[in-house]
């Protein structure tokens, strides 16, 4: 059921600076992510797991090779979507699991694992039963330590991608991850955050000043080349906005919107289909209410001509 240019053989460990390790998964769409591992002296951490058991065990595996018999310490979520989180169940009991208080409670609430909606297609396959969520959250800041390596975990301060988003900074390497405050080539997605505050987090991304940067989806961007993929970030959410903003007065629905709009440069991003989500989460924005989320997801089948494009 896996699609060829997605097939989980694809995905690599790569080593990006000594001891800090990207799982890259090809191509970045729709449940397809980035994780990562850092190896200190006497431990391992890893940054979020994968949308499905056979995924992630192809991901632990990968890491068990790297850092031989040391013992995964600790396991950051960078937020809350099962894509990142669904492969905690597999972890060892005596991993402890750390995330944002937002990305717990979304965790705890979700009902994806058994309760599917008809919107992706081929469906799922998770091989998970069971959510497993962080016992250790954070509000603005974290410092863990394996070994004498350093990693700080930081919440942007509002909402972005999600509102639990969290960074995973290694300063020795300097080396960010980013989770899904970027997607690198790749369509970006804020109907569960804000344009807004996506818009705003850019910034605040940049501040690191990371020599290598891993996405939550799509490839690792060297250094020199991220201020460009912010820039794409910043077009693409400032026309999400622009749209939403003309629309609105012309009385069209997100719907109406997302037709009567030519994505131009972003048409060529895979999953182009967001564009409907993501008018959903400004126009919500916009009127201070909640986003109808299944409404949204109608609107995107429909934008798309069907379910949406799944590979796991």
């Amino acid at each position: 059921m896996n699609d060829e240019n997605a097939h989980p053989d694809r995905a690599m460990l790569s080593e990006v600076s000594p001891g800090v390790h990207a799982w890259v998964q090809p191509d970045g769409s729709w449940w397809i992510n980035n994780a990562g591992a850092v190896l200190g002296d006497d431990s391992i951490v890893l940054v979020d797991t994968c949308a499905t058991a056979q995924r992630t065990r192809r991901f632990l595996d990968a890491v068990r090779a790297a850092g031989g018999d040391a013992p995964i310490r600790f396991a950051v979520n960078t937020h809350l979507h099962g894509d990142h989180t669904h492969g905690n169940a597999l972890l060892p009991d005596s991993t402890v699991l750390i995330g944002h208080s937002a990305t717990r409670a979304g965790i705890l609430s979700d009902t994806l694992l058994t309760d599917l909606p008809p919107v992706w297609e081929p469906v799922p396959e998770w091989g998970i039963a069971e959510h497993r969520a962080p016992t250790v959250v954070l509000e603005d800041s974290l410092t863990l330590h394996s070994g004498d390596r350093r990693i700080e975990l930081h919440h942007p301060g509002y909402a972005a991608h999600t509102a639990g988003d969290v960074v995973a900074w290694v300063p020795d390497a300097a080396v960010l991850f980013t989770g899904d405050l970027i997607f690198h080539g790749v369509t970006p997605l804020v109907f569960m955050g804000s344009v807004e505050g996506a818009l705003k987090s850019l910034d605040w991304l940049a501040g690191f000043a990371a020599a290598k940067v891993v996405p939550g989806h799509g490839s690792i961007v060297p250094g020199p080349s991220f201020p460009r993929v912010l820039e794409d970030h910043a077009r693409y959410y400032r026309f999400v906005l622009d749209t939403a903003r003309q629309a609105r007065t012309d009385g069209l629905s997100p719907l109406e919107a997302a037709r009567r709009c030519d994505l131009g440069e972003f048409a060529a991003w895979p999953d182009r289909e967001r564009i409907v989500l993501n008018l959903h989460r400004a126009y919500a924005d916009a009127d201070d209410t909640d986003l109808d989320m299944a409404a949204a997801f109608a609107d995107t089948i429909a934008y798309n001509g069907g379910p949406l494009r799944c590979a796991v």
